[in-house]
């Protein structure tokens, strides 16, 4: 298949379908006057706003999550934004299926309706980035600027969206820093089109600064400011945000996930191939068949997973991981790599190490040398020797990985997650083995299936 066949097969499977188009509109329409009905009912004046990429037509087939936004005016202090935002949130969800609280800058509300989730998030009603109170404010604006200039590139948009998806790029979340869906859309913007996006991927390296807005001349204080700050923390790239000048849009862009743009763009216009987009799924083997190719160990800490939602969870098990992988280190014992996740009510922080038992010396006093049982002390050792009137001797021995660890964990010497210590100083510590149900993620581990991009 040639580029144009491949991009063309790829549009079929990514595309809506006319009937989802209608489930996805009728279900907006639908919610926006279940809000309007509550937020009239609680006589305030708040808007509701459809923010994301369902209001710019830029979702992926079978992704259907809405954001609604319920928008408080400028004035509204923000701890009454928060009361009421989400009393407002939970009055709404109330009308729908289920409903949760979620925690960000401020508490939100996650529902369920007719199959989709449906965040219901209380902002600010902003008009210009000099407005912009939280975090969360700017989606509205973000909406409105892509909506404003992507001139009917919405396939386009799918199309990077859907290739980052395959290469394992995609998605801000501090625990994965990879593209967002809107600094997707800008780039698709700014460049014209998927496939220039791809042949732009060295952008990056070419051209470390990105100013759709033109802030620099604009705001030329503040934008330098931000690409100042950026450029000092060693971002790979500083796209300044074309609706406020004071951020960059890929501030949580990884080095490795850029890498993972750069080098699989190469090889997808070198060899076009549906595998970019839609990986097949990784072979499982045997992990400790793995484990004895490779002449390593795999050192398991497995303990109970706190009820802490993914963007908490996640980078605290990392901190974890790199904690310990750290201290083990110093120790001795060769860290090659490290991984975590969870699975069922389990976190897992797994490492790869060169060797798990090491060798030590150890000092060891005696009695006085006048003494009786001097003498039976200088019969059984091999090496005796006097420090004032006091024998020494010296003994080696092997420690074990996990008696190490126990003592790290019980000496509070590794850096872990806030919410962790606890729990992980409690874990089993498994070396070569794991319970059946992470072979698959030891194995992948091992064979290093989520990082490597070749």
């Amino acid at each position: 298949m040639n580029v144009h066949e491949v991009i063309e097969e790829v549009l079929q499977r990514i595309r809506p379908t006319e009937e989802e188009r209608a489930f996805v509109e009728g279900l907006m329409v639908e919610l926006r006057g279940l809000a309007e009905e509550t937020i009239e009912s609680s006589g305030l004046d708040v808007k509701p706003y459809f923010v994301g990429s369902l209001a710019k037509d830029t979702y992926l087939a079978g992704d259907h999550d809405v954001d609604l936004f319920l928008a408080f005016p400028l004035e509204t202090p923000l701890e009454e934004l928060r009361e009421k935002g989400l009393e407002l949130g939970k009055a709404i969800a109330e009308k729908l299926d289920a409903y949760e609280v979620a925690y960000a800058e401020h508490p939100y509300v996650r529902a369920a309706y007719r199959g989709v989730s449906v965040d219901l998030v209380p902002c600010y009603d902003v008009r210009d980035w000099r407005d912009v109170r939280t975090a969360v404010d700017r989606s509205i604006l973000h909406t409105e600027w892509v909506n404003e200039h992507l001139n009917g590139r919405n396939d386009e948009v799918r199309l990077l969206k859907r290739f980052l998806k395959g290469i394992n790029a995609y998605g801000s979340e501090i625990y994965i820093r990879g593209f967002s869906g809107y600094l997707a859309e800008i780039l698709v913007i700014k460049y014209g089109s998927f496939l220039e996006v791809l042949k732009n991927a060295d952008f990056m390296l070419r051209q470390k600064v990105i100013d759709p807005g033109d802030w620099l001349k604009r705001e030329p204080e503040l934008a330098m400011k931000t690409l100042k700050r950026e450029v000092e923390t060693d971002r790979p790239l500083v796209l300044i945000d074309p609706v406020d000048p004071r951020r960059n849009v890929a501030a949580n862009l990884s080095w490795e996930k850029y890498g993972r743009l750069y080098f699989k763009a190469r090889a997808f216009l070198k060899e076009p191939s549906l595998e970019f987009f839609f990986p097949e799924e990784a072979r499982v083997g045997s992990y400790l068949r793995e484990l004895r190719e490779r002449g390593t160990h795999l050192l398991t800490l497995l303990f109970e997973k706190p009820d802490l939602i993914d963007d908490v969870l996640l980078p605290q098990l990392e901190k974890s991981a790199r904690g310990l992988g750290r201290a083990l280190a110093r120790e001795g014992f060769g860290v090659l790599e490290w991984d975590t996740g969870y699975s069922g009510g389990r976190a897992f922080l797994m490492l790869e190490l060169e060797r798990i038992e090491r060798g030590r010396v150890r000092i060891r006093p005696g009695p006085e040398f006048f003494t009786e049982r001097a003498l039976d002390f200088y019969a059984k050792n091999e090496t005796v020797w006097i420090e004032g009137k006091r024998l020494y001797t010296e003994k080696k021995v092997t420690e074990n990985v996990v008696e190490v660890v126990r003592g790290l964990l019980e000496k509070s010497q590794v850096p872990l997650g806030k919410n962790l210590r606890e729990a992980i100083k409690g874990a089993d510590v498994l070396v070569d083995y794991v319970p059946p149900e992470l072979e698959r993620e030891a194995y992948l581990f091992l064979r290093r299936e989520r990082k490597r991009i070749k």
